[in-house]
């Protein structure tokens, strides 16, 4: 026993004596005496030049170091500066071998980096080029990565921490290369009571500013933060985070975000929350409760997501952004987001998914694969007028729907054509989605009950379904896009059953030019990824019949009674021939050539006449060519200058219809004058042949008649 007292005699009398030592040490050395030593050795062993202007001064208890107006210059210009720095350790923790920061005091710091025009940085050049390669050796000699059986051996971290403070800090950054500078200003940093594995206060401000574009941020942040012993377990609680930020992207305008909630982290179990989080930018709100077990491309989620309904251009203006322009002033003042995440690991899931647009709900639910970022959606709508969306119309757009014949190439013109698709992002997509949608009116046309499925997969896109209901018919399409190429290759192939025409073609273009039930089957495939560039590769074929139909605001009958009434060299005495011409069953084949479709077999049945026609339509200058034959083949009208006779009877009125397509129906088509005199010609044979006949009729009764006198003649003398 006396040994062991006699021991701790002796440890106390050692510790008693390096106090002993130390506190004369503080009260006897003076540091100031040695700063030109300091500042050698400093400048021996970097490119620095240091300069130690203020005061050097330490403390006893507690145990502790204060540097003033410190600074240091690399090739002559300054590097870093600093007004005050004070570091203080409990003297008495370092007795019971339990080290606690009594104080860390960092004040006026100044540090300018910078990057010249060959991309090198100037902190790259502190240490001299010797010492560098020397201190490399050494650290590739000595420094190994730990094992994970050190890792897992070490000891918690025992640390404690009275006061941190950092203010008025300044962090100059610029690049030559780029022209870019940022500029990291009024940092401050305060913090108290710091001890692991139980929370503290900590509060930031700072202001951040960059020349390209200029922008400007000014931010706070306060929250009470804890990290355990082994600082792999991390909570922020109380979140208050408010940015107020301005500059060019802003357009000039001053505009806050604000964040708020509670997160926690564990790096060993690879475990997160956010709890009651909230993040805003102006008028955009977002809340979710959020659970992440595991890192990485296997992370399971579990939580919600909510985006408060907001008015987009609301949102738009505050943020200084260009307004959209929309043919109606009220939409896009109703846009809400909601869902809850779910999914198997490697998968967030959506389930309950709601987007509100204006009057517009869409709901359903999707996942998106964390490892693959394949996508997949399946979404219904119930109503949605696109048409309020559009950019309103312009007097210009108006003038020129009269019918110029330029393209959207000529009228844009000095604007280069855009690429349609962003390709490379196409190529990277991997998804299945399938939409569905009550109710579309697009271009004023309204088309119900759609349904679409695409897929895309290695760069090829196809929508495998695409159809609907439209005007008392319907329709079903499919497109394939291969963009595997930089010369993307289209297929397109569509059916149409029954729609009627007339309400389609008003509300699509407000022409009246025809009614009917049209059922097409298109067959297109093309190149290419622009407008210009698809029209000019477009090849395949069109088929079409239109049942009980009529062509509207033009009268086809009259046109064929001016022709008869010429032969008959009569005048038509009637004049009410009504504004529409009823046929049934007009069908042909429209040849796609480019820009240009060709039809060679257009026929339709009329009253008393069989339309027949051939012609090219020019989508490009949107101009029609069609000669249409009406032939002859029964009574087609009351007036009897329009009689048919046998000479007119099987021979073809013509009819052309040419010009641009806004213009009016009845201008388009109009009798060929000079087409006429090939029917002149048939009408003459037939005449010939109606004369011939007649001579032919006339020879015979006679000779019949004289027959007949003569068996007369010989009954009478038999009788007799």
């Amino acid at each position: 026993m006396k040994a062991i007292r006699y021991a701790f005699y002796a440890l106390v009398a050692l510790i008693a004596l390096a106090v002993l030592a130390i506190g004369i040490a503080v009260a006897v050395i003076n540091p100031n005496d040695y700063k030109p030593q300091i500042e050698a050795a400093v400048e021996k062993q970097t490119n620095l030049d240091l300069i130690l202007e203020g005061e050097i001064g330490w403390s006893f208890i507690p145990l502790g170091l204060e540097l003033n107006q410190v600074e240091a210059n690399l090739d002559g210009e300054r590097l870093v500066a600093l007004e005050q720095l004070v570091a203080q350790i409990d003297f008495w923790s370092l007795i019971s071998m339990s080290p606690q920061v009594n104080t860390f005091l960092l004040s006026g710091l100044d540090a300018q980096l910078q990057v010249n025009e060959q991309g090198v940085g100037n902190w790259t050049r502190i240490m001299r080029e010797e010492a560098s390669q020397d201190q490399g050796s050494e650290t590739a000699q000595t420094d190994t990565a730990p094992t994970a059986d050190e890792v897992g051996s070490r000891e918690p971290l025992n640390f404690n921490v009275e006061s941190v403070e950092i203010s008025n800090a300044n962090v100059h950054y610029s690049d030559q290369t780029t022209g870019q500078s940022v500029a990291l200003q009024d940092l401050n940093v305060t913090a108290s009571n710091i001890t692991l594995g139980s929370a503290f206060p900590l509060e930031i401000s700072f202001r951040v500013e960059t020349a390209q574009p200029q922008f400007a941020v000014d931010g706070s942040i306060s929250a009470q933060f804890q990290a355990n012993e082994a600082l792999n377990q991390f909570a922020v609680s109380g979140l208050e985070a408010v940015f107020d930020m301005t500059g060019e992207p802003f357009g000039g305008k001053s505009v806050t975000a604000e964040m708020g909630g509670s997160l926690t982290a564990n790096l060993e179990t690879e475990t997160a929350s956010l709890s009651d989080f909230t993040a805003s930018l102006a008028n955009l709100r977002l809340g979710t409760d959020l659970d992440i077990q595991g890192f990485g491309n296997q992370a399971k989620l579990a939580g919600r997501v909510d985006i408060a309904e907001f008015s987009l251009k609301q949102l738009l203006s505050n943020l200084g952004q260009p307004a959209i322009e929309t043919d109606d002033p009220d939409v896009l003042k109703r846009v809400a987001f909601t869902t809850k995440i779910g999914g198997e690991p490697g998968t967030a899931a959506l389930s309950d998914l709601t987007i509100t647009l204006d009057d517009t709900t869409f709901t359903g639910g999707g996942s998106y694969n964390l490892g693959t970022g394949g996508i997949v959606f399946d979404l219904n709508g119930d109503k949605l007028n696109a048409d309020r969306y559009l950019p309103p119309a312009s007097e210009d757009d108006s003038s020129s729907a009269g019918g110029s014949g330029e393209t959207t190439e000529t009228a844009s013109a000095g604007q280069p054509e855009s690429d349609l698709l962003p390709l490379e992002t196409l190529r990277s997509l991997l998804m299945d989605v399938d939409f569905g949608l009550g109710e579309l009116i697009v271009s004023n046309l309204t088309i119900k009950e759609i349904t679409a499925s695409t897929t895309a997969e290695n760069g090829v896109l196809k929508v495998d379904e695409f159809s609907g209901k439209l005007y008392d018919g319907g329709f079903d399409a499919n497109v394939t896009l291969d963009a595997r190429s930089d010369n993307p290759k289209w297929r397109i192939r569509s059916d149409v059953t029954s729609v009627q025409t007339l309400p389609l073609l008003t509300d699509l273009a407000e022409v009246e030019m025809l009614s009917g039930a049209a059922n097409l089957d298109a067959t297109i495939d093309t190149t290419g990824n622009r407008v210009s560039t698809l029209r000019e590769n477009a090849r395949g074929k069109i088929t079409f019949n239109l049942a009980e139909g009529q062509f509207r605001n033009m009268n086809l009958t009259r046109m064929a009674c001016q022709g008869i009434a010429m032969v008959n060299q009569d005048q038509l005495t009637t004049t009410d021939w009504g504004t529409h011409t009823p046929f049934n069953d007009m069908r042909g084949t429209l040849t796609i050539n480019g820009n240009t479709l060709t039809n060679n077999d257009l026929v339709a049945a009329l009253a008393g006449m069989r339309l027949e026609g051939n012609g090219t339509v020019d989508l490009q200058q949107t101009e029609l060519d069609y000669e249409v034959g009406l032939r002859i083949v029964g009574e087609i009208h009351r007036d009897n200058a329009c009689r048919v006779t046998e000479y007119v009877e099987n021979v073809v009125i013509p009819v052309e219809c040419r010009g641009n397509f806004s213009e009016a129906p009845g201008k388009l088509c109009s009798f060929d004058g000079s087409r006429f005199r090939d029917t002149l010609k048939d009408i003459a044979a037939n005449a010939a042949r109606a004369k011939a006949k007649k001579e032919v009729d006339e020879a015979k009764q006679k000779a019949e008649e004289k027959v007949q006198e003569k068996i007369g003649e010989k009954l009478k003398g038999l009788f007799n």
